[in-house]
């Protein structure tokens, strides 16, 4: 496989940067990559964007979240995961996909000479093609190349919303979650939305999610149209919203298929700013399950040391039946401040159990072993404390650990 790899940086709003080539941004993400597809005969750009605590070196592997229309939506992703994750959803790697060139091919499922009694002449549907790009050259490309895991979230508007559902009808163990924002379902006379009745009532969904919105531009025409009348109106101008609606009907009506389901309704948005919303609350909503539990226990002194062992341990339990592989409850920067925190309070036994677990959930990272060690340090326990630094220094050779090892073998003495 051919790829291309070039150091470019996506703008911010990059559907106004040809117009606006000689401006300075304040703000850019995504580096600009390029894979050779076999499937669609062609180069596509992909624009990726690493968390900030990202580091190939260290081991840490990332969920994935893949963006159809990537240059316009991985900035306001991007924006959203720096305000939101790691107490709302989990840090992500985030995979822009360009559909600039060939957006109603690559994303409409079936084809169509027609629309709305006109002509319709823009090369159309190409969906399963572009599905086996997805599939079989652009995941396994960006799990060779970068540290991810293979919990994937799916994220499209408008065609790509409706792209995403027709995955999650058609092929729904690719993605965990799929994010649907203001999806086309009205596209060649509700096609997909026929077939999505007779999946959802036969399918099995447990374990994956959709969330899927819709603007507030009921009728195209007719500013009186609400949600309450809009299904009683049987014109075109309305069959866009009627179709987000009857989608989500048909989802409610089978429940018994397992598909873990929320729709939103945007009336302050239109097709065109839906997007930024819809992300900010799709991911939280995908995610619920991800936020932390009880923390007010954690903040209060008199909470016994057993009731956060069940809490803690908990939380590792449900992360890792969500994502399917072990996950820490929390990052070791946390832990690690829980246990100082309870150590400066005159607790060390709780202090001993968040550092215990830092090193049970962090066992490569050098740095839980120099807290236990400052553990066994308050207890004048000098040989453990050696011992847990011998290890630290093991683990990165680091002097500050070589430096500390010496100060202990001279007390010891």
């Amino acid at each position: 496989m051919k790829t291309a790899l070039c150091a470019v940086l996506i703008l911010l709003f990059q559907n106004m940067a040809d117009a606006q080539t000689n401006q300075r941004f304040l703000y850019k993400t995504g580096v600009v990559d390029s894979i050779y597809s076999e499937t669609l005969k062609e180069y596509r750009q992909i624009y990726i964007q690493l968390p900030e605590s990202y580091n190939p070196a260290n081991g840490q592997k990332y969920p994935t979240a893949y963006i159809l229309d990537g240059e316009t939506l991985l900035p306001t992703a991007s924006i959203v995961q720096g305000f939101y994750s790691g107490g709302f959803f989990p840090e992500m790697i985030l995979i822009g996909i360009s559909n600039r060139k060939h957006r109603t091919r690559d994303l409409i499922p079936s084809k169509i000479n027609t629309k709305y009694g006109m002509p319709f002449n823009e090369e159309n549907g190409q969906a399963a093609k572009f599905f086996t790009f997805l599939k079989e050259e652009l995941i396994p490309y960006v799990e060779s190349k970068y540290r991810v895991t293979n919990y994937r979230t799916l994220i499209g508007h408008s065609y790509g919303g409706l792209f995403a559902i027709y995955t999650l009808i058609n092929h729904p163990q690719l993605f965990a979650n799929y994010l649907a924002i203001d999806p086309s379902l009205d596209w060649d006379n509700q096609k997909l939305l026929k077939q999505a009745g007779t999946v959802l009532a036969k399918g099995d969904f447990k374990g994956k999610s959709l969330y899927m919105s819709l603007n507030g531009q009921l009728d195209m025409q007719n500013s009186h149209v609400t949600l309450e009348n809009v299904m009683q109106d049987t014109t075109y101008f309305t069959l866009f919203a009627r179709s987000n609606i009857s989608f989500a009907n048909l989802v409610k009506k089978n429940q018994e298929c397992g598909l873990t389901f929320r729709w939103e309704f945007f009336p302050d948005d239109l097709h065109g700013t839906i997007a930024l919303p819809s992300i900010r609350s799709g991911l939280i909503s995908l995610f619920k399950w991800f936020q932390m539990e009880k923390t007010d226990r954690f903040n209060s002194p008199d909470t016994p040391k057993e009731e956060l062992y069940r809490i803690i341990k908990y939380r590792a339990n449900k992360l890792s039946s969500h994502f399917g592989y072990k996950v820490p409850p929390y990052p070791e920067d946390l832990i690690n401040m829980m246990g100082y925190m309870s150590l400066n309070m005159g607790q060390p036994e709780k202090a001993k159990m968040f550092f215990a677990f830092g090193i049970e959930y962090y066992p490569e990272k050098p740095n839980v072993y120099d807290s236990m060690a400052d553990y066994y340090i308050a207890q004048k326990d000098t040989i453990n404390a050696l011992k847990f630094v011998k290890k630290a220094f093991e683990l990165s050779g680091r002097d500050y650990y070589k430096k500390r090892m010496e100060k202990f073998d001279t007390k010891n003495e």
